[in-house]
């Protein structure tokens, strides 16, 4: 699937196939040099980060497991007011584990300034996030973010395994959303 399948559905195409793969592979050997030797727990957060945490796992060569949280944040519409349920809980524990939460995107950063603090008082040695996007201009509070893949604009973007009314997930790219999709 690509751009032009989407019909009118897309403005553009933001990042390419292309970029979002030679990025993770930088990313992935960051990641190798920083927790050489040491056992890894790689935690997405369900639904958008399935992608980017499986390319990035794919690309990890040290000891490394996966495990997955569903969260919910209540808000109006497209806006998270922080205030968050947890839907799916960690199957694993967490104590003396070197944990690395995988994002798809940061938006304003109070849900996962909430799952950063929740993960941390569960007892593990260290607690690092990894996004494939950030928006920089839409944070309300400040996160550590320690692997960013890309920082983009303030714009509703899709594909990549983020979606709109649960569509666009499967695109192999980033790309923003024509206007008239979401304000029908």
């Amino acid at each position: 699937m690509d751009a032009a399948d989407m019909g009118d559905d897309l403005e553009r195409v933001l990042l390419t196939e292309e970029q979002l793969h030679a990025r993770l592979d930088e990313m992935a050997a960051q990641i190798d040099a920083d927790y050489a030797g040491e056992p890894l727990l790689l935690v997405g957060v369900l639904k958008g980060a399935v992608m980017v945490m499986a390319d990035l796992a794919r690309r990890l060569r040290g000891n490394v497991s996966m495990d997955w949280m569903a969260v919910s944040s209540y808000g109006s519409g497209t806006k998270s007011s922080g205030v968050v349920r947890i839907l799916k809980d960690l199957d694993t524990d967490l104590t003396g584990r070197h944990v690395l939460i995988v994002e798809d995107i940061i938006d304003s950063g109070l849900t996962l300034s909430w799952l950063l603090s929740n993960l941390r008082s569960r007892g593990p040695a260290t607690v690092e996030i990894a996004t494939m996007l950030r928006k920089p201009e839409a944070a309300k509070v400040e996160v550590p973010v320690r692997y960013v893949g890309f920082d983009i604009p303030t714009e509703f973007v899709v594909g990549y395994g983020l979606d709109y009314a649960e569509r666009y997930r499967n695109l192999p790219f980033v790309g923003t959303l024509a206007p008239h999709v979401y304000q029908s």
